[in-house]
């Protein structure tokens, strides 16, 4: 079971290792300035990128001969 811990920014700073692991297992880390909740320490967790379709239309041209293969190169295929 996870249980939430509030530490002052002074206190934060000569723990961030211990308040790090601490966060990896689950509790909830918040650091306090003033005795009011000031920041809260998350694990990063990377979440991928949704493709996103056409975010590059008009960006890329091809040019008027893009499927003309040169017979220098086909010979170079073919031996």
């Amino acid at each position: 079971m996870s249980e939430q811990v509030e530490v002052t920014l002074r206190e934060a700073k000569s723990q961030l290792l211990q308040l790090g692991a601490r966060a990896w297992q689950g509790d909830r880390v918040v650091i306090t300035k003033a005795g009011k909740p000031y920041l809260e320490l998350l694990p990063h967790v990377a979440t991928p990128q949704a493709r996103k379709p056409g975010r590059l239309k008009g960006n890329i041209r091809m040019l008027a001969d893009f499927d003309r293969t040169p017979e220098d190169v086909i010979k170079g295929f073919e031996g």
